[in-house]
This record gives structure tokens, C-alpha cells and sequence, in this order.
């Protein structure tokens, strides 16, 4: 185990688990999935009464690994570790902490690398399209299996805030607090085209082949990296790359060619490069429809307050000065459209140039925040026992 993970405060070595759910699941676009499963972590211990549990939603490319180690080999912890354990703001000590693998994702729970029943092969491009409401869906039957009847809080950022915005309406009694981080009501026109291009990436690949490269023996590597480059400079800040890159040469003089020169572009191809190593593209595609599709005032006549009004949940809104993917005036319709619909909300808007990745950042008053607001729900919790 890396040295992180003998200080204190880390949940250790974890081991996933599986739940496999036999009823079929009636999907948003009409489909039905016959059948799935979930993999999914816990961390911490859930208390008699089954009231401590607290959800972590994930992002885009998230997955249910969210602290400690698999195995003491393991040279990096869990995507959000430096936010999930005893004694830190989400503690592990308080809270029985759930976060799973999201239908579609390519972690262990049923998505396109699964096997379809109908088949016998891989669903790849015949998988259906999830949505965030879908996702709710099966997280809620995940939480029933469990034998709890209400979170104690729902936390999520980014697309996992857009799962928590989800939970408060569909679910409105199972969920006690929602906590979002750095998300939107929906997708603006710019993100849905930044999605777009990521997508076009990745089919216009030659070793796409219309979703079926396993079929080949492939992976459409060129496409998912180049997709995986392009989200990673939004989800930056110009300030955080001014800081960490400059404009700073891999071999101190310009070389006056088209190979990687600056040192920016080579982080860049870094992160594409070991992305495609993790992650699946048909995955991609998936997640990143979700996205675009997510809007709870679409059957509402772009009501937000109207949307939200089922929900009972006392709210944590976070973001962050320079994110510009999700931008505080994102974070702010929420909050308006929340006190309009007379709902208890608190928002706080994070100093931090880490751009839209400061969700995932150890930022001391950021962490402090969510600290003190989890402390709060652990008292409520604790008097209503």
C-alpha cells in the first residue's frame, strides 16, 4: 500500500461486492433491461436502525471504488479518498458510506461489456441508454437490498450532482439531506457540443466499427483519447493550467515540429493514453448522453422550482469560482429554483482555480464545508434515533 494509505484517516482495504437483481427494469427510452447488476463499496458501519447511510453518486468516469485499496500493492486510493473516511468530512466513523457502479459503466455492473441473455455476446452498441433517472431507479432497489429505508444524505458533484438533484424528486421521503457539488439543472449548448465532439472522436475512429470492436479485437484507442483530452482541458481552469504547464518546453528550445513540445501537450496525451486503458467506449458514450439528457424542468414547462418541489430534503449547494464547465451561476439557479419552491438550502461558492476537477481537490475550506454540514446531519441523525 502506498504511504497514503497508512495515514490515518484512510478506510483501508476494501473489497467490492455485488448484487444481482433478477426483475427486469423499465428503462426511460422505453427499453427494458431483464436483468442486471451492481457492484458497489462500503465503508463504515450500518448502525441498528439503518439511518447513518450516506450515498455517493459518481461522476462520468467514476466508478464504486471511492476509498481505500483494493490490495496493499495498490500505488493510488479510491477517486474520492481524500474526502471518504474516519475523520474526514464524509466519516466514516458517523456514516455506513454506499457508492456504486452505475448501469452502463464498465467497473463490474451490467453495461456494454456485459453479456446480453438474448445473445449470449456482448450487449456493446445494443446496450440501451441510461438516464440519470434510470440510474436513481436502480440505486433505490441497491438501497432496499440494503435494508435502508432513508439516506441520511445523498452526496454527489458534477453528474453525481445531477444524481442527487434525481434522488430528491423521485425518492423525496428516502432522502434526508442532498448535497450538490459543482453540477447544473442541465446541460447548456455548449457542454451538449462538447459531448458531441467527444462522441464524434470516438465513432469516427476506424476501429470503432459501429460499437462492435471487441467483435474485431480493438479498441477504438485514437478516438477515446482524443475524447478524453478534450474533456480533460474543460475540466481544468486557464488559471490551473497557467500554473502547473506554462508554456514550458520538453526539451528547453522549440524544436519547430508537430510532436509533442510543450509540456502541456504531453500531460495531455498522458491522460488520454491511460484512459484508454480504464475506461470503455461504448461506456463513454453512454455516460455522456446521460448528460445531455438530464433536465427534471423538461415536463414541467422548464419549471425548475416547479420540478422541484416533490422534494423534502434540506440542501447543500457547493461550487466553484472557477469552474467554468458547470459555472456558480449553475449552482445559483438551483439554489433560486429551490427557495422558490420553499425548500431549507445552503450555498457556498469555493475559492479554488482547479477549475471543475476542485470538487475532487483537498481544499481545506471546501473540505471544512462539507465537514461541518455532515457533522450537522449526523447530529440531526443522532437526536432522531
Amino acid at each position: 500500500m502506498s504511504q497514503d494509505g497508512q495515514n490515518a484517516g484512510s478506510v483501508g482495504i476494501v473489497q467490492p461486492q455485488c448484487a444481482l437483481f433478477d426483475e427486469p427494469l423499465p428503462l426511460e427510452s422505453g427499453r427494458v433491461l431483464p436483468g442486471y447488476e451492481l457492484v458497489f463499496e462500503t465503508y463504515g458501519t450500518l448502525d441498528p436502525q439503518a439511518s447513518n447511510a450516506v450515498l455517493i453518486c459518481h461522476a462520468l468516469s467514476g466508478d464504486h471504488h471511492a476509498a481505500g485499496y483494493h490490495q496493499e500493492t495498490d500505488r493510488k486510493p479510491g477517486w474520492w479518498d481524500s474526502a471518504i473516511g474516519p475523520g474526514k468530512p464524509i466519516d466514516t466513523d458517523r456514516f455506513f458510506v454506499v457508492c456504486l457502479n452505475n448501469l452502463g459503466g464498465c467497473k463490474g455492473s451490467t453495461g456494454p461489456l456485459s453479456l446480453d441473455p438474448a445473445t449470449g455476446q456482448p450487449y456493446g452498441p445494443d446496450f440501451p441508454i441510461i438516464t440519470v433517472r434510470d440510474w436513481v431507479v436502480s440505486q433505490h432497489r441497491l438501497m432496499q437490498r440494503l435494508g435502508i429505508r432513508r439516506w441520511a444524505a445523498v452526496i454527489g458533484g458534477s453528474l453525481g450532482g445531477m444524481q442527487v438533484l434525481q434522488w430528491s424528486v423521485s425518492y423525496p421521503d428516502a432522502v434526508a439531506h442532498a448535497v450538490v457539488i459543482a453540477a447544473a439543472p442541465k446541460l447548456s449548448a455548449e457542454n451538449i457540443a462538447f459531448n458531441e465532439v467527444a462522441r464524434q472522436a470516438i465513432v469516427t475512429d476506424p476501429e470503432f466499427h459501429g460499437g462492435r470492436y471487441a467483435a474485431h479485437g480493438t479498441i477504438p484507442r485514437r478516438g477515446l483519447m482524443l475524447a478524453r483530452m478534450l474533456g480533460h482541458i474543460t475540466y481544468l481552469s486557464d488559471d490551473a493550467m497557467r500554473a502547473k504547464f506554462g508554456r514550458e518546453l520538453r526539451a528547453g528550445k522549440i524544436q519547430y515540429s508537430f510532436d509533442v513540445e510543450f509540456q502541456v501537450e504531453s500531460y495531455l496525451r498522458y491522460q488520454g493514453a491511460s484512459f484508454v486503458d480504464r475506461f470503455d467506449a461504448n461506456t463513454y458514450l453512454l455516460m455522456t448522453k446521460a448528460l445531455d439528457y438530464f433536465d427534471p424542468a423538461r415536463d414541467t414547462g422548464d419549471d425548475l422550482s416547479q420540478a422541484l418541489s416533490p422534494a423534502s430534503a434540506k440542501f447543500l449547494v457547493i461550487s466553484f469560482t472557477s469552474d467554468w464547465r458547470f459555472a456558480p451561476e449553475r449552482s445559483r439557479e438551483i439554489v433560486r429554483a429551490l427557495l422558490a419552491a420553499g425548500k431549507s438550502v445552503s450555498y457556498a461558492e469555493v475559492e479554488s482555480n482547479h477549475g471543475h476537477d476542485a470538487f475532487l481537490m483537498n481544499i481545506p475550506y471546501y473540505h471544512r464545508l462539507l465537514a461541518g454540514y455532515l457533522s450537522r446531519v449526523a447530529t440531526e441523525r443522532d437526536g432522531a434515533v
